[in-house]
């Protein structure tokens, strides 16, 4: 993995109707995520937050987008400051914040790659449109954007759509889809390992597969990792938990495994909600995931 990593934090809470993840990437710093990359002689830099503006309104526009304006200018912002850090020849690691901002991650990265690789760790697929969307929340459409599905407002950040392919997506953790994602999933083909097939088939299997997947045919490889992947238990200071989720030791496998195989170009870890949360537990998961996906080892 490259050794060069330029963190940027973007609390953003609009793309998503639960306030306090916006204190996200302060409590992963505060968890000492600089320090854990330090210590593993990673040259890190910390560009600090992207601003946020603050809405009068949050409810549904006429599109059922939520605060679509400042979700596309954040988003577009982003998108820049990722371009420039891969510009850099450095790793772009970026701590949320609502989901919603893989929109930009994925618009900076993938200006450099043309196949771009994903791995989406989450409970949820995030591959809704204004027209399938049960609540107008954008964090659960930035795959769907990625893919080129969605407002162009969004669709269109760096002037080109769509940012990544289908077949080089793989969403690892899924277990509440709503019936518009199960459509495009299926219509699309996109691979998908649910709960039942990590508990079916195993982590290792599971991730061995998806990195045979990703790898095949593309130039990069992106983790976009949203903390309610995990089951509440172990990170409970997340704005939409589910229960049955992937194991703390799981966790720690599959960012170990990632690790070994070398593949990743860029990273974001997401929703992680302070005020949901009981003593910066969330938080730490993150900080110690990072770790091993950055190659730590007990020995």
């Amino acid at each position: 993995m490259n050794k060069k990593v330029s963190l940027i934090g973007v609390p953003m809470d609009l793309g998503q109707g639960r306030r306090g993840v916006d204190m996200g990437p302060s409590a992963i710093r505060y968890a000492h995520v600089i320090e854990r990359l330090e210590k593993l002689d990673y040259d890190v830099i910390d560009l600090g937050d992207l601003g946020i503006p603050n809405p009068q309104d949050r409810a549904r526009n006429g599109e059922n987008l939520k605060c679509l304006d400042e979700v596309a200018q954040v988003n577009t912002e982003l998108a820049e400051r990722v371009h420039t850090i891969v510009e850099e020849g450095r790793f772009p690691l970026v701590l949320g914040g609502d989901h919603s901002i893989a929109i930009g991650t994925l618009a900076g990265v993938a200006k450099h790659k043309k196949n771009l690789g994903v791995i989406w760790y989450d409970a949820h697929a995030d591959i809704n449109t204004g027209e399938t969307s049960p609540s107008g929340n954008i964090h659960g459409m930035s795959l769907a954007v990625g893919l080129g599905y969605g407002h162009e407002r969004l669709t269109q950040i760096l002037g080109y759509s769509p940012k990544i392919k289908p077949e080089h997506v793989v969403i690892i953790g899924a277990r509440d889809l709503d019936e518009g994602e199960k459509q495009l999933i299926k219509k699309l083909g996109i691979k998908v390992f649910t709960m039942h097939e990590i508990d079916r088939l195993g982590m290792t299997y599971v991730m061995e597969e998806a990195i045979k997947h990703v790898s095949n045919g593309t130039d990069g490889v992106h983790l976009s990792l949203d903390l309610d992947g995990l089951d509440p238990h172990d990170a409970p200071g997340v704005g939409t938990p589910v229960r049955g989720g992937i194991s703390y030791r799981e966790s720690h496998l599959a960012m170990e495994i990632l690790a070994e195989a070398d593949i990743l170009t860029s990273a974001e870890f997401v929703e992680v909600n302070p005020i949901l949360d009981h003593g910066n537990t969330t938080a730490n998961v993150a900080v110690a995931l990072l770790g091993s996906l950055f190659g730590e080892k007990l020995l």
